[in-house]
């Protein structure tokens, strides 16, 4: 698979990864737009312009116009929003590639905001806002990122809260849109059956005469914990959901792969370290899983878990002590060649159709300004070593660097503080 990139003469970066196999083509257009750019009285705006990109423009000026266009080509679509970058994609057959970038394109030039769409869709925001609280194996990240960073910018929640969206004008979406939608800070990635010749003509046809402007910034994330801390949101359930984490690095540091690897071990596959001891051994929950989570300027190991409210304390001693083993003794070649075993072919198996293989690329241009490949990815983590791998975990397992959130009915933090420890 040959992956090109070109840089239109205004900063636009184009990624084509032609899959001549194929069948299907994804045009992903991604933009360095998140909730980490917005200032707090705005909170969640990026969030809301994607939802409202897609309600018409000035070619199609409603939403129906958009979504019976594309439903006609048989089309998949949506968009997301991120702490750092928001995107939109349209996959279809491969036939109707130049048809879905142009659609594309027109919802990220030219969007309306239409002000009655506005007043109507705040509704849908808090109702996704009610959605996402009410599903705590998935609010708990929310929370988790609220007691690292607090009332800074990567504290924030995406959907931003019930006062911020209320307080959104139209005013305030065309003015977000002209300071961040600029092609200097703007990744198109193709991929599937397509030729780069075809994806440069449309990106300069339609692109190329798209003036610069002075893209605005995020500000730089600054760590500081000297001590465990602790964030509980009562709440009256059977199950407490609860995640444990301490503070990493920034996506591009080297070891990454490690710490990837330390996840792989705790909780890749049915026969990792914590699936066996909370499930198996204690039958204390369903679901665990761990993640380091990177992002430009930071990053953060995590485990989480939901388990059985009266066994919370019992499932996070496990939990520590598991980590404490890690860093104290090295695991086996057999055991960490099955954890690199899972990773790759995870990463593998993730990149088995076009969206897949749009997003893994266009994912790291908007964020990196570099790509790797799968392949470079996987060398890098048979790299790691058992040595490494415990003196990663030596580093980032510390007494005073533990982070825990918790959702169930709970009120007392101090009892949780005093377990903080490995």
């Amino acid at each position: 698979m040959k992956i090109s990139k070109k840089i239109l003469s205004n900063g636009l970066r184009v990624v084509a990864i032609p899959m001549k196999d194929n069948p299907t083509v994804t045009v992903l257009v991604l933009v360095e737009a998140g909730s980490k750019y917005e200032p707090a009285r705005q909170n969640g705006i990026s969030h809301f312009l994607e939802h409202m990109c897609w309600k018409g423009t000035l070619k199609r000026p409603g939403s129906v116009d958009i979504s019976r266009e594309l439903d006609e080509l048989g089309s998949s679509y949506n968009a997301f929003t991120s702490h750092e970058f928001t995107g939109y994609y349209a996959k279809s057959d491969g036939r109707h590639f130049r048809k879905i970038f142009e659609l594309l394109s027109d919802i990220y030039l030219h969007p309306v905001f239409p002000e009655a769409e506005i007043e109507k869709e705040k509704g849908v925001i808090m109702e996704e806002m009610n959605m996402y609280r009410d599903i705590p194996q998935r609010h708990i990240d929310d929370l988790f990122m609220k007691l690292l960073y607090g009332p800074s910018p990567a504290g924030r929640g995406i959907l931003g809260s019930r006062e911020s969206v209320s307080g959104l004008k139209q005013r305030d979406l065309l003015r977000y849109h002209s300071m961040h939608y600029l092609p200097e800070s703007t990744v198109i990635a193709v991929a599937g059956k397509v030729s780069e010749r075809e994806v440069m003509e449309e990106a300069r046809k339609i692109f190329g005469n798209v003036k610069r402007g002075r893209k605005a910034g995020k500000p730089k994330v600054r760590e500081s914990q000297k001590k465990p801390a602790v964030l509980i949101e009562y709440k009256k359930t059977d199950q407490a959901h609860f995640m444990l984490g301490v503070r990493t690095y920034s996506m591009f540091d080297k070891r990454s792969p490690a710490l990837a690897l330390l996840s792989s071990v705790l909780t890749g596959g049915m026969s990792s370290r914590l699936f066996i001891k909370l499930r198996e051994e204690m039958g204390a929950g369903y679901y665990v899983r761990s993640d380091n989570d990177t992002f430009t300027d930071h990053g953060f190991f995590q485990i989480s878990a939901g388990v059985d409210k009266k066994r919370i304390k019992e499932a996070l001693r496990a939990v520590l002590a598991e980590c404490r083993k890690l860093a104290e003794k090295e695991v086996s070649k057999r055991e960490l060649d099955k954890a690199k075993e899972i990773l790759i072919s995870g990463m593998k198996f993730s990149l088995e159709s076009s969206d897949d293989i749009a997003d893994f690329y266009g994912g790291q241009e908007v964020l990196k300004r570099k790509m790797v490949s799968s392949e470079e990815k996987a060398r890098r983590i048979r790299a790691v070593t058992p040595a490494l791998l415990r003196k990663t975990a030596e580093e980032i397992f510390k007494d005073g660097s533990l982070n825990l959130a918790l959702i169930g009915p709970f009120r007392q933090k101090g009892e949780f503080l005093k377990m903080l420890k490995f």
